[in-house]
């Protein structure tokens, strides 16, 4: 895993004109292949497994290479935030306001202007005009093509984005705990109900929850008790395809009546592996993929996008410069899930502007 990882020039800080981060068999091997060709042992491949839900992995179809990218990627850094993940929202504003930039909440960006050549800025809210030298989209690509009718963008290409295959939803639970009720727990939860991790995203109303991911909030350093958690499950899109059409708040008792039952399954399933923990809770909320694909704009509401696959090769792979010069695309959409997608796709991007020997070149005298 360490090895495959090393491959990437974006692990080790090593200056390349490719953002081809992983050697190419790996990309091509499924996961369970490679632990099988390892490991003899059925428990210990399941267990080497286990963090599936950190990535969506589907048996025969994700590459080893996400998997040890991202193992790797956990294993070298920091796995929780202290005060939670937004504060790196709140840090990266800061830096934007000190440098003189500006973030916006409120603001939908709703087309992006091309000229023949090249984009020349944004329409925000379907009224202002936000004139650009470069555009960056973090957005699903899918949702970036729709802005723009560009003739740079050729129809192959928005045919093979748009007929990409996406990760799994989910159905996401978030839990407040009464007062020093919950021990503070220093490490994730992957539950199964089975004896094998894999194919949580193929169950049936009868069986679900599968499978489940259960991870404290560290709100303070080193806390003893811990105040929330949430709880993740797969939840497919299409059992949601009566409310494709609502939005957010607006769903009416039925979705609201399935959201408690989900709540009450995951809750019983949480009650079998950690006793009392039930009665603990002092309210909680939840989510579906619909929440995802309303407030993040994700197709389908999906976890991490845009599905990695042997079978596709370099078909699942998005460009990280469009045909249009000056739109570049970032996010976990492009080149790994997840938090580590958002970082690689960021270092990538970036590059692209600044060229990766002076991006690499900085990082490295900042370590």
């Amino acid at each position: 895993m360490t090895r495959v990882a090393a491959a990437s020039s974006l692990r080790s800080l090593r200056s390349t004109g490719s953002d081809n981060a992983i050697n190419t068999e790996y990309q091509l091997r499924s996961i369970d292949e490679v632990v099988r060709s390892i490991v003899n042992d059925p428990l210990l491949q399941g267990v080497l497994v286990g963090n599936l839900p950190l990535y969506a992995g589907e048996q025969g179809k994700t590459p080893f290479a996400t998997h040890a990218f991202i193992m790797d990627f956990y294993n070298r850094s920091a796995w929780r935030m202290v005060g939670g993940s937004d504060s790196i929202a709140t840090a990266l504003t800061g830096t934007i306001e000190r440098y003189g930039g500006s973030v916006r909440t409120r603001s939908k960006a709703t087309r992006i202007v091309c000229d023949d050549n090249k984009v020349t800025g944004v329409e925000v809210n379907g009224a202002e005009y936000l004139p650009a030298d470069i555009v960056v989209s973090a957005i699903h690509p899918k949702q970036t093509l729709r802005l723009t009718d560009s003739h740079l963008l050729r129809p192959a290409f928005r045919h093979r984005i748009e007929d990409m295959p996406q990760t799994v939803g989910s159905f996401t639970l978030y839990l407040h705990f009464r007062d020093k009720a919950v021990k503070y727990l220093n490490s994730n939860l992957f539950s199964y109900q089975g004896d094998t991790p894999w194919g949580c995203e193929r169950y049936t109303e009868a069986d679900w929850p599968k499978g489940y991911l259960y991870m404290h909030h560290c709100h303070e350093q080193s806390p003893e008790y811990a105040k929330a958690a949430v709880v993740i499950s797969y939840m497919n899109y299409a059992e949601l395809a009566p409310w494709y059409d609502t939005k957010v708040g607006r769903r009416g008792e039925a979705y609201e009546a399935m959201k408690r039952e989900r709540a009450e399954k995951l809750l019983s399933a949480l009650e079998r592996d950690m006793p009392g923990l039930r009665a603990a809770v002092s309210h909680y909320y939840t989510s579906t993929p619909l929440t995802y694909r309303d407030y993040t704009g994700t197709d389908r509401g999906s976890l991490y996008g845009v599905a990695k696959d042997i079978s596709s090769g370099a078909a699942c792979r998005v460009p990280h410069r469009t045909k249009i010069p000056n739109l570049l695309l970032t996010g976990q959409n492009i080149n790994s899930h997840g938090l580590l997608g958002v970082l690689v796709g960021t270092m990538v991007t970036t590059s692209e502007i600044l060229g990766s020997e002076t991006l690499h070149n900085s990082i490295a005298g900042s370590l």
